[in-house]
């Protein structure tokens, strides 16, 4: 009970103390934050390795105060309605982990974090209402916790052009707007079941009202994690908001409360029928496709990030919209393994961009050889996120695949057209490959001009990096010996490992290949080539001949098929933002024809309003 305690309430009582300290001091309360995050991350792994701390809990601020003077229990901060069980041991030492992580890198990332006020102050307030989000069991609590994080996520992008505004406003007119909802579905539940609690509700969704509870609840759990159609101010966020921001929330700790509330609806809320499974799987594979398809035709090297952000959602929604335990485990391994690749990829292109001074792909390339550390953990994260073997992303992957395999059994009609998720989450992976190939090529290959940023990267923001990386390549390695059976199957009761595929021998065979491709390259004369410059008309000129990767891939979007789509995608059809907004401005210009400054005119609506209250207070 005191690590939790001290995770809660040690960031938040620091984080209201930053909040004053001028932003000239801004380096020190780095240090201070980097110190309560380290702390907070300790106390998470005691809490996790510990496991003696589980069930419904009270929790007290100052519990003596509390039993001395039962009256003064409110004023001493105890809180009922709290649960922990494995998952939230296991999220909340990954939300302290990603803090700290984060928290260290700033210290050295001059992408415009400085020009956020109360920087640090937000990412202690973001982690402990985060942790307290995964531990309580009462819905109040949680859409507390919820509406507080959309309010650290809105202060964590910066505002600085017209551009930055639009994204910060955006994100949070539609995250607001999923609380409200959510909110309605809250209150269905409690009009339903006459209680607040999570864990145990069982509420059917067959019936009219509980399938609209169901919906408003899964909205803001897809919102918050970017799965379409609430997706839009992931990639638009990503690109505005500095890489330490995007790595901290939209990449993991949204990604991690998201799917987390997901999951908790889908298994203890309510109990998903046939047509809510199906639709489920739908959305999985929607978000898989539509995702990757906006990331291969991207030019922001962010920006793209953020929408494979948006792709790999899906792969987790599948999983756990799967409703088995083999499809849960493996969704919920993919929401920890997308956090690591994806901060990871985030921070490299903080780096890129602290180092180059842009973050378009266009005027980027060749900085492997400015970069070689930052390239080589570019290159594990983005194999991982493509779904390639040993790494950790494979692993999720691969259960997921198991788990629509064996969802293929049942009777309903999801469950017969299970070779289609199966083939599309097959091939959304390839085409991952194909645009982190775009990715890599475009940033770290070719040619480029001098660097221009700030600098090479700082220690600070390489070992985070490099740490991300690691983690990657290990958990992968030990997916099938010690991940999947110590701590992914505790997550899903009734898990039971499928297959033959064992990632230690695979590991064994992928080193052996590239220790024998090695010995091929310098045993043979490979190495002996000679270069010369093009030349056209007899003068040297390098930039007329270079093709840009981005050429090659704007034959998708100009594709009969695809370009129509494209288009329509650029004038923003799609977005359920840009809709919205349309809808309101369309009848707010209607209603303000109304206004015709003729008296009587405004006494007659006044008088059509107090009748229809009138009437809607006698029904």
């Amino acid at each position: 009970m005191d690590e939790l305690l001290y995770i809660i309430w040690i960031p938040l009582a620091a984080g209201l103390l930053l909040a004053f300290v001028p932003g000239s001091l801004r380096r020190i309360t780095g240090v201070i934050t980097s110190l309560v995050t380290a702390l907070s991350f300790a106390f998470a792994i005691a809490l996790f390795a510990g496991k003696g701390l589980s069930g419904h809990l009270t929790m007290s601020l100052l519990p003596e105060l509390a039993e001395k003077f039962p009256v003064a229990d409110w004023f001493a901060g105890r809180f009922g309605g709290l649960y922990v069980d494995e998952l939230a041991r296991l999220l909340i030492m990954l939300i302290t982990f990603f803090s700290f992580i984060i928290s260290v890198y700033s210290l050295k990332y001059t992408g415009g974090v400085h020009k956020i006020r109360g920087y640090y102050s937000y990412i202690l307030l973001t982690m402990a209402f985060s942790s307290l989000a995964v531990i309580s069991d009462h819905l109040l609590y949680f859409i507390f916790c919820w509406g507080i994080l959309g309010i650290t996520l809105y202060k964590l992008i910066k505002g600085s052009d017209e551009e930055g505004a639009a994204a910060a406003k955006k994100t949070l007119i539609i995250v607001g707007a999923s609380d409200t909802i959510m909110l309605l579905g809250i209150a269905i539940v409690h009009k339903m079941v006459g209680s607040f609690t999570i864990s145990g509700a069982g509420i059917s969704t067959t019936t009219t009202l509980g399938a609209v509870a169901f919906f408003a609840l899964l909205i803001g759990s897809f919102t918050k994690a970017g799965a379409v159609p609430f997706h839009t101010w992931v990639p638009d966020f990503a690109k505005k908001a500095p890489a330490s921001s995007t790595a901290l929330l939209p990449a993991s700790l949204d990604k991690l409360l998201g799917i987390y509330f997901m999951y908790r609806i889908c298994t203890e809320l309510f109990e998903p029928g046939e047509w809510i499974t199906l639709l489920l799987v739908v959305a999985g594979v929607s978000t898989i496709i539509i995702g990757v398809m906006m990331a291969l035709v991207q030019h922001n090297m962010k920006q793209l990030l953020g929408y494979h952000a948006v792709s790999q959602v899906g792969y987790m929604v599948l999983g756990i919209g799967l409703g088995s335990p083999l499809g849960i485990a493996g969704g919920l391994f993919h929401m920890v393994n997308h956090t690591m690749y994806k901060s990871g990829l985030f921070l490299v292109a903080g780096n890129v961009e602290n180092r180059f001074g842009t973050d378009q792909i266009e005027h980027l390339g060749g900085s492997a050889r400015y970069m070689p550390i930052t390239f080589m953990a570019a290159v594990i994260f983005a194999l991982s996120i493509s779904g390639v073997p040993p790494l950790n992303g494979f692993a999720s992957k691969w259960l997921i695949y198991q788990g629509v395999i064996d969802f293929g059994e049942g009777a309903g009609i999801a469950n017969r057209l299970w070779p289609l998720w199966l083939g599309l989450a097959v091939l959304g992976s390839a085409l991952t490959l194909a645009s982190f190939i775009k990715f890599l090529t475009g940033v770290f290959l070719g040619r480029t001009a001098r660097p221009s940023g700030a600098g090479v990267a700082s220690t600070g923001m390489l070992i985070p990096v490099i740490v991300l990386a690691l983690i990657c390549v290990v958990t992968g390695v030990m997916a099938t010996p010690w991940v999947i059976p110590k701590i992914i199957s505790p997550l899903a009761p009734g898990f039971v490992y499928a297959g033959i595929w064992q990632s230690g021998t695979v590991s064994l065979m992928v080193l052996l290949s590239i220790v024998i491709g090695v010995l091929i390259y310098l045993a043979g004369d490979i190495r002996k080539f000679r270069t010369e410059d093009s030349f056209i008309g007899g003068e040297r000129d390098q930039n007329i001949t270079r093709v840009s990767v981005l050429d090659f891939y704007k034959t998708i979007s100009q594709s009969r098929i695809f370009r129509p789509l494209y288009e329509a995608a650029g004038k923003r059809w799609f977005d359920i933002y840009d809709l919205g907004k349309g809808i309101v401005l369309y009848f707010s210009h209607l209603a303000g024809k109304a206004h015709t400054g003729i008296l009587p005119f405004y006494i007659a609506w006044l008088v059509s309003g107090l009748v229809i209250l009138l009437i809607l207070m006698l029904i």
